[in-house]
């Protein structure tokens, strides 16, 4: 079974359960007990279902998911092994539940049951306005009254005719058999209804049924398809699986709101739009190929493809014919003066009827035009340039190629000056004159702006020229002849993402070209000449055209045939209406980073805890036209201050909110109508406890306790450093007190230094004195030696004297002296290095320390200069200096 609530979602009696559509996305609630939900009905706000012994109904909670409640469980004891509830029927406050065995009557108002229990098995329960009925088994057609059966005929037709339905028609009721069609019952009398549908419906075994809106009805077949019958009884549609069911066997039939039909298949779910301004052919065989051009020509249809050109009887149910000769692909259908002509991949064909004449086979022909002012001539776009045909006679016939230029021309108009201008994908738009003959062009003008893009177009449109390309839609300035970007018409580009720049203009005068989710047209209003933009919402998914060869023909003054790339589409514009439909919230899930979603209430306003800042939001609108797609637009007040762009996705997630209080807003739109409310939602996103106000509140008690310690540690803090500045002022003192003693210290050692540099320069005055001295005691020895005569004693002594005042012991001991006064411990230092030094060698280091030179030692030791330097070089060798050391540096370092 298949059922619609309030909100307009459709549920279904599922092998898994209860499965919900609610335009957007499918739901599936597992049944109670793990069994077949074998039937399904909305009432109220109530989902009432029945499957393997249990029935009951479910609920919508807060959070927008069902909840299941048994009606059955306190009927355990009446329910027979084995039953299963295979229909549900709602009358005034009555909800009935039907199997094979019995039926349930529950009052919704006191909770209570009533029990039928027949003799023999129920086929099957119905309702009409008059009442609830049933057919039993054997025993004919019951009607329920007082909360018991009644029989009302027993006829033998009833008796061997399994009932698939029951209708009131007329005051009576019609009766729907599952092989012998309709019967009507009036009166206890039973007749047969005689419908021009009896012959298709013949041998047909019906299961299903539904009376449509329009009075008409829809019939369910085993293995035959779907029938929809007039009031009248006369047969509309037969669609079967080679007409796009997915089988052929339909259990259940229901009509929704929006008078679309919904088929419970044998293994699936299908919905059947008899309203839709929508009509589709699908070439399913192949042989049709992919339709390039259309045109409705003396009240045939033609259709040009890539398999070639084929044609019916316009509004009939016959096959598409092939036109003979014209294999291979056909790029334009053209009428001129009420000829026919037909580009194709192999040249140019006149039609007449099912036959072709081909009059032009040098090049493909891409496109034909009329020529202004000559109207016995066309001018063709071909592979390679452009050509004239001309009109002899009443027979046409190629006259001429255009000299002068050589590029394929699939896109090319003409002014009524002879001026040319042609779009070229690979090498963009050119323009060039030609001469009043029409069969040359001297030069011809490459635009650099707007530049080549795929799939372009051009095309002229209200008397103007018109180019189009993944930058926009572009137009000729008459006076500049230079191409000027119309605003108008380019943003459309914006709005919806580009796939094609083709532009098409139908007999009305309407611009038509497509995007990605819209096909587009703009018209001039009635009233103004302002251009209008109209869109149908039928995305390029959907509408299945080869990219660059969208096409669209307008057939009569409201429908259009748009090809496809395994047959075509028509489309009644003037049935074009969008239902007022209501958005609403499905579900809202939340959840904390890298956890599952949980559902959340979508009614009044929830507080969501800060870990739980991360929210999806879904959302839908009902629809369930197959070529229209909702649109969404969202805001969330609290974080962005616009609306979003239109989106076909009805979900939207937002990660990480921060805290603070929001409210979500969303709207659809169908079409150009958007939906007649904005479903709204208000929420908060707590605080973390770390910003809760008992945390601010702790935080404030921590830091005044912080600040007193604080205040207390700087107090502690400052009075040590107040005495730690005492006891440093008193140190400062002490050693300012140093210092002055070591400032008295240092003159006193000023005076020492002094005291012994003027010692070193007396004791090196003295000792100079000395060497004088014996110098000059030497020259006068000398010159006495000379000068006495042998034996002269008197001279001798004199001698003798002399020698005794230059004794080199005396010298010393008072050099020693006076050396130990001016530096002392010098000698005690040197022998404690060099032990191995003799007394001769301390007193030759002494000489040095006062840096004499080995002429002014030479006297002091009453030796030669040569044998000073001996004795330096002995000393050396005892002091163990290296080479390349100085003597003296080192005696006066220690």
């Amino acid at each position: 079974m298949i059922t619609q609530d309030s909100q307009q979602f459709i549920y279904f009696a599922n092998n898994e359960g209860l499965l919900e559509f609610n335009g957007a996305n499918f739901t599936l609630y597992p049944s109670p007990n793990e069994t077949i939900i074998r039937s399904a009905k909305s009432i109220g706000d109530r989902i009432y279902t029945g499957c393997y012994m249990e029935f009951g109904y479910w609920k919508r909670q807060s959070n927008g998911i069902l909840k299941y409640y048994s009606l059955s469980k306190n009927l355990k004891h009446k329910i027979l092994d084995d039953e299963q509830i295979w229909n549900i029927i709602d009358f005034d406050q009555w909800v009935v539940f039907q199997s094979l065995n019995q039926i349930f009557l529950f009052d919704t108002k006191t909770s209570k049951f009533k029990i039928i229990k027949p003799k023999s098995a129920i086929s099957r329960a119905f309702k009409t306005n008059e009442g609830i009925y049933y057919q039993t088994y054997g025993e004919g057609l019951f009607e329920i009254e007082n909360g018991t059966g009644k029989l009302i005929s027993g006829d033998a037709l009833l008796m061997k005719n399994k009932i698939v339905n029951i209708f009131s028609r007329n005051g009576k009721l019609l009766i729907q058999t599952q092989f012998n069609g309709f019967l009507e019952l009036s009166n206890g009398i039973i007749s047969k209804w005689n419908t021009d549908a009896d012959a298709d419906l013949s041998n047909t075994s019906i299961y299903s049924s539904q009376q449509l809106s329009d009075g008409g009805f829809a019939l369910g077949s085993v293995s035959n398809g779907i029938f929809i019958i007039s009031k009248e009884g006369k047969l509309i549609y037969h669609i079967t699986q080679n007409k796009g069911l997915s089988n052929n066997t339909a259990l259940s039939i229901f009509e929704d709101f929006d008078k679309n039909l919904w088929i419970g298949l044998d293994n699936g779910i299908n919905c059947i739009n008899l309203n839709s301004p929508v009509r589709t052919f699908s070439d399913d065989t192949g042989i049709l190929g992919t339709v390039y051009t259309s045109i409705l020509h003396d009240g045939k249809l033609y259709v040009g493809t890539n398999q070639g050109l084929f044609y019916k009887t316009y509004n009939s149910n016959e096959d598409f014919k092939f036109v003979n000769g014209t294999k291979g692909q056909v790029w334009t259908l053209f009428s001129n003066d009420n000829t026919l002509f037909c580009g194709h991949d192999s040249g140019t064909f006149v039609i007449n009827g099912n036959v072709s004449q081909h009059i032009f086979a040098n090049s493909g022909t891409w496109k034909l035009e009329k020529v202004p002012g000559h109207p016995e001539l066309l001018m063709q776009g071909n592979y390679f340039g452009l050509s004239i045909l001309e009109n002899k006679n009443g027979n046409w016939a190629f006259r001429n190629k255009i000299s002068g230029f050589d590029y394929s021309s699939k896109y090319f108009e003409i002014t009524k000056s002879l001026e040319v201008y042609v779009s070229h994908e690979y090498k963009g738009v050119f323009r060039f004159q030609l001469d009043k003959n029409l069969t040359k062009t001297d030069k011809f003008q490459t635009y650099k702006n707007p530049s080549k893009g795929k799939n372009a177009s051009l095309t002229q449109f209200n008397d103007n020229i018109y180019y189009s390309y993944k930058e926009g839609i572009f137009k000729l300035n008459k006076k500049t002849k230079q191409f000027e970007k119309e605003e108008t018409l380019s943003d459309v580009f914006k709005k919806d993402d580009y796939t094609s720049g083709k532009l098409m203009v139908d007999n009305s005068n309407r611009l038509w070209f497509f995007t990605k989710n819209y096909i587009n047209y703009f018209s001039f209003g009635k009233l103004s000449s302002q251009l209008k933009h109209n869109i149908v919402p039928i995305p390029s998914s959907l509408t299945n055209s080869m990219l660059g060869y969208e096409n669209i023909t307008q057939i009569s003054n409201s429908i259009y045939l748009i090809g496809t790339t395994d047959g075509y589409y028509t489309l009644n514009i003037d049935e074009l209406k969008f239902n007022k439909y209501k958005i609403s919230m499905s579900t809202i899930s939340i959840n904390k980073v890298n956890e599952t979603l949980r559902s959340a209430s979508i009614k009044g306003h929830s507080d969501f805890k800060f870990a739980d800042n991360n929210i999806t939001f879904s959302y839908t609108v009902p629809e369930f036209n197959k070529y229209i797609n909702a649109e969404y637009q969202y805001l969330l007040e609290g974080s962005q201050d616009i609306w979003s762009e239109w989106s076909t996705k009805p979900t939207i997630n937002f990660k990480n909110l921060p805290a603070g209080d929001y409210t979500f807003k969303v709207r659809g739109k169908i079409g150009n109508e958007l939906s007649e409310n904005v479903a709204s939602y208000s929420f908060t996103i707590l605080k973390p406890w770390y910003r809760t106000n008992l945390a601010v509140l702790i935080y404030v008690i921590i830091l005044c306790i912080c600040a007193y310690f604080i205040n207390r540690a700087y107090k502690n803090y400052y009075h040590q450093q107040k005495e730690k500045l005492i006891e440093e002022n008193n140190r400062l003192l002490e050693i300012k007190e140093l210092e002055t003693e070591q400032e008295l210290m240092k003159i006193k050692n000023q005076q020492l230094e002094q005291d012994f540099e003027s010692k070193n320069r007396e004791l090196a005055a003295s000792t100079m004195n000395l060497i004088k001295k014996n110098e000059f005691l030497s020259m006068i020895k000398d010159d006495l030696k000379k000068n006495s005569e042998e034996g002269n004693k008197n001279i001798k002594s004199v001698i003798t004297t002399i020698n005794k005042n230059i004794s080199e012991e005396d010298t010393w001991n008072i050099f020693k002296d006076a050396f130990n006064n001016a530096d002392k411990d010098f000698l005690k230092k040197v022998k404690n290095l060099h032990s191995s030094l003799t007394p001769n060698d301390l007193r030759l280091c002494a000489y040095l320390r006062l840096n004499l030179s080995s002429k002014e030692i030479a006297p002091l030791l009453n030796i030669s200069v040569r044998s000073v330097e001996i004795k330096r070089y002995r000393l050396r060798k005892k002091m163990d200096l290296a080479h390349e050391e100085s003597l003296v540096e080192y005696i006066l370092s220690i």
